[in-house]
């Protein structure tokens, strides 16, 4: 049932794929695979950067926080999507904020990885004589420790407000997996608090993409201004798996929002295969991204896949 009329909700009930129900068993196989080698590929970036000392480099410490943020997102997205593909379409409001909680955690960090590899970006072009003594190891370390704990800081409300407020009626989550903006519209109670909080939180994701666009801006001044096409086309090329994760993190999320916002009529199967996409595209892409475009780790990857098939 999705409406409780007297009694407080004990369970909400994930929708699936609308209009496709018959059809969970054969899409889980895809999807199931897509996890798998989305998990693979992000485990064997941490592996090679932690077991390679050529790739003991601030670049690369900034991929492995990427690719610890997206096996993030898999495992907090993976219960809840497997659950439906199967039609096990109930979870407790607990499990529900506790999700919500790792998947907008992990949003919220890899969009300031994403700002801070753009910051990376910039310094080795604007200034790659001085590159390795601004980024040490132990700035590097520290930068990840205070983006962990601003994305800790600021999500860590959200489990709170939502356990405040009181869901009497509706129990049907309009997704696969929890959102915070999508529970607490399901609250019977004044959910004032978590709107305007959720939007800042939102707000703060916005100011990291635009601090991205302004990073990019001084690259490309900064390109512009060398002499030759060879050196500038060597310049971006360092940048191309970077602007590669932007597009494939951001263009979801804002199609989204431009959806809620301006579509009149939109198609819940449409919204629920965007949101669906933004967890599974993003960790997949990113390793296979950054396998086919850097060259150190493509060639330790398939120097061991080599050594393995010799033996």
């Amino acid at each position: 049932m999705s409406v409780l009329n007297n009694s407080e909700v004990q369970l909400f009930l994930l929708i699936g794929i609308p209009g496709l129900e018959h059809a969970h068993l054969w899409i889980s196989i895809p999807i199931c695979l897509m996890y798998l080698v989305a998990i693979l590929g992000n485990s064997t970036i941490l592996f090679f950067i932690k077991t390679e000392p050529s790739l003991h480099e601030p670049m690369y410490y900034f991929l492995a926080m990427l690719a610890i943020c997206d096996l993030g997102l898999s495992f907090s997205s993976l219960p809840t999507m497997m659950r439906i593909l199967f039609n096990a379409m109930g979870i407790s409001p607990n499990a529900c904020f506790a999700q919500e909680f790792f998947i907008h955690g992990f949003t919220v960090m890899e969009s300031s990885v994403l700002l801070v590899m753009s910051l990376d970006c910039f310094l080795a072009i604007h200034n790659p004589l001085r590159y390795n003594s601004l980024l040490t190891s132990n700035k590097v370390a520290k930068t990840g420790l205070i983006l962990a704990t601003r994305s800790i800081l600021l999500v860590l409300p959200f489990p709170f407000t939502l356990r405040r407020l009181k869901y009497c009626q509706k129990n049907v989550l309009s997704h696969s997996y929890c959102l915070h903006q999508d529970t607490m519209k399901l609250a019977c109670s004044d959910n004032k608090i978590n709107v305007i909080y959720g939007f800042f939180v939102a707000l703060c994701t916005m100011l990291d993409l635009a601090l991205i666009v302004l990073s990019y801006t001084f690259i490309l001044k900064t390109v512009l201004s060398i002499a030759s096409l060879a050196e500038r086309l060597k310049a971006l090329n360092t940048c191309v798996s970077h602007i590669c994760a932007v597009l494939i993190f951001y263009i979801p999320i804002i199609t989204l929002a431009a959806i809620h916002r301006f579509a009149k009529h939109k198609s819940p199967l449409i919204v629920i295969l965007i949101a669906d996409i933004f967890l599974l595209l993003q960790p997949l892409m990113n390793p296979i991204v950054y396998c086919v475009k850097t060259r150190q780790i493509r060639e330790k990857v398939l120097g061991k896949l080599s050594n393995i098939y010799r033996t």
